[in-house]
């Protein structure tokens, strides 16, 4: 039987049964927990125990959900480059109808917009811990470099060939340069490093290859 085209997709979340609503639910408050504690204290900072008790849960919680530490970092991982990780790439950078250096300083004052928020510095604290582990453990790694590459081809989509020698690939892998490095930098030394530089560093990087 072929299914009606106009028929709607039942979301994930709608065909779980009561107990696995409930698995999904302890889940991501454990999940929720890990990110607070290991943003604030560090990965080897916060035992499975405080987590658990950040959770509101026993310890044993936490070994029915996950295999062990390492299962919850890389479930957080997951969902973390899923969702969080990185700043996405303006809308105002896409708005065609503009010149190049107008949609640039846009997307500059909305990124320091972004970063004056405190949950800011919080994601960013999370994101140095997940990328350290990433760089030691491989399993972890490759789900952050598969998110970077994602991003770059995203970023990379959009954007022309100029004939100065920079692919669009290129300009993209410099621009989430800018975007990541200039967070850090500003979050560390907000006086010196202005957030308001991502205008001009995306105005010099991306400029030339906006439509």
């Amino acid at each position: 039987m072929i299914s009606d085209p106009q028929e709607r997709a039942v979301p994930e979340e709608e065909r779980r049964t009561p107990r696995q609503e409930k698995r999904a639910q302890t889940r991501a408050a454990l999940l929720d927990a890990a990110e607070r504690l290991w943003a604030k204290h560090g990965i080897r900072g916060a035992s499975l125990d405080e987590i658990a008790a950040q959770a509101g849960m026993t310890k044993g919680a936490v070994y029915s959900n996950f295999a062990g530490k390492t299962d919850l970092i890389l479930a957080l991982l997951d969902r973390y480059t899923q969702v969080e990780l990185g700043h996405r790439t303006s809308s105002a950078l896409r708005d065609t109808g503009r010149a190049p250096a107008d949609r640039c300083a846009d997307a500059g004052r909305q990124y320091a917009t972004k970063l004056s928020a405190e949950e800011t510095r919080m994601k960013a604290l999370l994101l140095m811990e997940l990328w350290l582990f990433g760089m030691r453990d491989f399993s972890a790694g490759w789900r952050i470099a598969d998110w970077y590459q994602n991003h770059r081809e995203g970023l990379a989509a959009g954007l022309e060939t100029n004939g100065d020698g920079l692919s669009a690939e290129d300009r993209a892998a410099l621009a989430m340069a800018i975007e990541f490095g200039l967070a850090l930098q500003h979050l560390l030394d907000p006086d010196r490093v202005p957030a308001e530089l991502y205008g001009p560093g995306m105005n010099l990087v991306l400029g030339p290859a906006l439509p």
